[in-house]
């Protein structure tokens, strides 16, 4: 079992930045693969960003290159997504996932609700 809490969403203007961050515990967070989506409403959950357990290798939705950054710290078992440059479009929830096999998210935040007001 491993439980996720999301922390650092708010109200911010277009433009701005945020950071959000989710903190693991559990099963030791170095062995899984962690990414983040948000959903927003009327809409179908979708994918953000992803890193792997090593942090080496990271991945982005088209809509978030160049503007977002995923990250982790094992040694406090947390990771980062820095948004930058956001835009209305990027109103949703979002969430922090963890698993242990690629492409397999089997657990969830909570979420934190992200704003951008225009």
């Amino acid at each position: 079992q491993v439980q996720l809490v999301e922390s650092g969403g708010g109200l911010v203007q277009a433009g701005g930045s945020l950071r959000l961050s989710c903190a693991a515990s559990g099963r030791p967070f170095s062995r899984y693969d962690m990414a983040w989506f948000r959903q927003a409403p009327g809409k179908e959950r979708e994918f953000v960003a992803g890193i792997n357990w090593s942090g080496g290798m990271t991945y982005y939705a088209e809509f978030v290159k160049g503007r977002f950054t995923i990250s982790r710290d094992n040694s406090k078992n947390t990771v980062y997504l820095q948004m930058n440059s956001l835009k209305p479009e990027d109103t949703a929830v979002y969430f922090c996932a963890a698993g242990a096999v690629a492409g397999n998210y089997a657990y969830w935040g909570q979420g934190t609700q992200v704003t951008v007001s225009s």
